[in-house]
């Protein structure tokens, strides 16, 4: 069997990390198995649908790394098709046109709830034949009474559903647009789906959509509809639990990698391994091993394996990322120290891109003020000394290398018979504008002869004009 997979996202908002990790689970299939990935924009929906959430699916897409091999295909470029597939049914006897008004459908279903019955259409114009004056039908799919639906999920397992419990769907609505079910079931039958992996909040679809794709002589794909993603109190993950659309943990300073890896996991696992390569992901990966139940995203978690990431992928990569978060502080990453020298020099302290980026400001400009505490302690007539000192042996420095500079601090302590962080700190202060940065020497190293020197003596012009 060619194995052939489909994302099919609704661009009515951004891409969702639900959606991101059903865009995952079904690449991963497809590259596990040398099949095809597809991309499908399900935008049927024309209120709710917008350039701006396609571009904004297409741009998450891309920042994961979910490369698709065929699409993106548009649902609103294919009326055509839906409407010949329609008429097809229509003229075999599989679809009728129903002239049921709005009215008398709320009093069917207000009469069926009365009688403590499940609401459904009863089917009373299959048998119509001819129209009804002033009413613009719709068309319906004629269901079948009988018999069942037999769904063998991966996830789910076996799941049967009496067809006596479904109705007639709909699938062309009365001004002729189709209606999901519909289109769905042409998409993937024109597009030849083997495995659709989506949202387990799909299953109620799944026994009307092989209705209709055996109706039209198709095989149903096989399916695997995956739990949802809780947030850590149990509910649904929404937006008050924190960043849900993929580009806002790109915004926060999240590796593509790190939240791929978190996604694999978070419904799927191989014994303990917490973390994956692509690679590994693709070798183990198996629709079967998908978890049951609904998984709870940990934030904790997530942020735990960006540092993972940030801490143990190669610089140049972390580097490529770093200087997007630089932009967004107003930092051309060319005005200063290699970026990638400063993932090498920062990446152990900092969690997240944001907090590497706004901790390297000081390398990129020059600061507007101390941090006050720091200062009063750094920066006062008992550090003046040394930071006079500095300058003097920092002017005569020939090598400006982390070796040389980290010999000028230990003499520069020695000759004041102070410890090293009565120097090392006030300069610290001077150089960065607070009391945290990287190792003194590197720091110095990384703002070059000419930044570091422009700044002590700033530091000492500020220390005199205080005292």
């Amino acid at each position: 069997m060619t194995i052939r997979t489909r994302f099919a996202p609704s661009p009515t908002g951004y891409l969702h990390v639900g959606g991101a990790r059903t865009a995952l689970f079904s690449w991963l299939h497809a590259r596990k198995h040398g099949g095809t990935f597809i991309l499908r924009i399900e935008d049927t929906d024309l209120e709710r649908s917008t350039v701006e959430a396609v571009n904004a699916i297409l741009e998450g897409m891309t920042w994961l790394g979910l490369e698709y091999d065929e699409g993106p295909f548009y649902q609103t470029h294919r009326f055509e098709r839906y409407m010949a597939i329609a008429q097809q049914l229509l003229n075999e006897g599989k679809a009728y046109h129903c002239y049921c008004t709005k009215e008398e459908l709320d009093t069917l279903r207000a009469e069926q709830q009365a009688r403590k019955e499940k609401p459904r259409y009863d089917g009373r114009c299959r048998h119509r034949t001819a129209p009804r004056e002033g009413v613009q039908p719709v068309v319906r799919f004629c269901n079948p009474d009988e018999g069942e639906v037999v769904i063998e999920d991966f996830v789910r397992g076996r799941v049967v559903v009496k067809n006596s419990e479904l109705d007639d769907l709909i699938i062309l609505r009365s001004d002729g647009t189709p209606t999901y079910n519909f289109t769905v079931v042409v998409d993937d039958l024109d597009m030849q789906i083997s495995h659709v992996i989506r949202g387990d909040d799909h299953l109620n679809n799944t026994p009307r959509q092989i209705n209709i794709l055996k109706a039209l002589g198709a095989t149903p794909p096989k399916y695997a509809h995956v739990p949802m993603i809780l947030g850590p109190d149990g509910a649904k993950l929404s937006k008050r639990h924190g960043a849900v659309s993929v580009m806002q943990y790109r915004d926060e300073g999240y590796l593509p990698e790190a939240l791929i890896n978190y996604l694999v996991r978070l419904g799927w696992s191989h014994g303990d391994q917490e973390i994956f390569s692509v690679d590994e992901m693709i070798e183990l990966f198996d629709i079967s091993d998908i978890n049951h139940s609904a998984s709870a995203f940990n934030p904790e978690k997530l942020l735990w394996l960006n540092h993972h990431y940030i801490m143990h992928s190669d610089p140049l990569r972390i580097a490529h990322h770093l200087r997007w978060h630089l932009g967004q502080l107003d930092i051309d990453p060319t005005c200063g120290p290699d970026p990638v020298r400063v993932v090498e020099v920062q990446r152990e302290r900092c969690k997240t891109l944001v907090d590497m980026a706004k901790a390297s400001v000081f390398f990129y400009k020059e600061f507007e003020d101390y941090d006050e505490k720091g200062a009063a302690k750094n920066l006062n007539a008992n550090t003046l000394a040394a930071l006079q000192a500095l300058e003097t042996q920092l002017w005569a420095l020939g090598d400006w290398s982390r070796e040389a500079i980290h010999q000028v601090i230990v003499k520069t302590s020695e000759t004041l018979g102070v410890k090293m962080g009565s120097v090392a700190q006030p300069l610290r202060v001077a150089l960065s504008g607070s009391t945290v940065s990287p190792p003194i020497d590197v720091t110095l190293e990384l703002l070059g002869k000419d930044t570091t020197l422009s700044r002590v003596g700033r530091a000492i012009a500020y220390i005199d004009k205080k005292t």
